[in-house]
This record gives C-alpha cells, sequence and structure tokens, in this order.
C-alpha cells in the first residue's frame, strides 16, 4: 500500500464530488461525529439540520473538522479533512441570499434534506419548521490517497 499526501485541487475535487461526510464538533474535550450531506462551493460547506445536540455543540464551538471520503478501487482509497468554522444561516433579512445559495446547491441532489430532517424518535411539530440553514468557512484543507503499491 502506497500512502501520499494530495495536493488541495485533488482535495478540492473529492469534496466537491462528495455528497456525504462526517462532521466532528466538540464540547468540554468530549468528541462527537456525526453524518451529513452536504454542498460545497467557494471554501465553503453548506448543509441543512433540525436543532439537535450538533447544533447545539457548534454554537457553543464553532471550531469544527469535516472528514469526506471516496474508494478508489478494492485497496485505494482517498481522504479529505476541512477545518473551519461553523456558521449559521438564520432566516433574516442579512442571511436571506446566503440561504438561497445553500438550497440551491443542495437542492441538485436527491435525498439531501434526509439526514437532517430525521430523528431517531418522532416529535409532533408545531407552527413553522424548526430546520436551519449552516456553512463551515473552511480555514484549512488537507487530504491523503492510498493505492495499491505497484512499485515492485
Amino acid at each position: 500500500m502506497f500512502i501520499r499526501e494530495m495536493t488541495e485541487a485533488e482535495c478540492i475535487t473529492v469534496v466537491t464530488s462528495g455528497r456525504l461526510a462526517r462532521l466532528a464538533c466538540s464540547k468540554d474535550d468530549r468528541p462527537y461525529v456525526v453524518p451529513i450531506h452536504y454542498a460545497y462551493a467557494g471554501r465553503r460547506l453548506y448543509s441543512f439540520s433540525m436543532p439537535g445536540r450538533k447544533i447545539e455543540l457548534m454554537r457553543v464551538n464553532p471550531h469544527v473538522c469535516v472528514q469526506v471520503d471516496v474508494a478508489t478501487g478494492a485497496q485505494g482509497w482517498k481522504s479529505v479533512l476541512l477545518y473551519g468554522q461553523y456558521q449559521e444561516l438564520p432566516e433574516t433579512p442579512q442571511w436571506h441570499g446566503e440561504r438561497r445559495y445553500a438550497w440551491s446547491l443542495l437542492e441538485k441532489h436527491v435525498n439531501w434534506w434526509e439526514p437532517g430532517g430525521l430523528k431517531p424518535t418522532s416529535q409532533k411539530m408545531l407552527g413553522a419548521s424548526p430546520h436551519l440553514f449552516y456553512c463551515i468557512s473552511v480555514d484549512e484543507m488537507t487530504g491523503r490517497a492510498a493505492a495499491a503499491d505497484d512499485r515492485g
């Protein structure tokens, strides 16, 4: 097995073509990792969620890490880590354009809303849906790729 560092262009290709990632956030030195559906554009990763633990944690500590990977054959893989800052996109005039942009990117993909809209137990909803959009502003991106060692 041969493992190498990926270029930023290679990392962006993996992240742009992906839809499912793992989001890591933390509070009080305790990590929390969950799967999310996302869309990526302009060094921002956009997603959708219902209120819950991950949103509560990111509101307290906006420093997050996102991991995206893809299998590239029987033994190969590519993995990208994105480090960045959580930013909620509230339903206010200031964030209206950014929310619409997030929606326009996410709606291109079937079932983009499912992980953010599902809860382990059903809850009655009164009034407006409490869903929210958020983005991760990417500060740093690194990646590695593995392939079968065919050098000899």
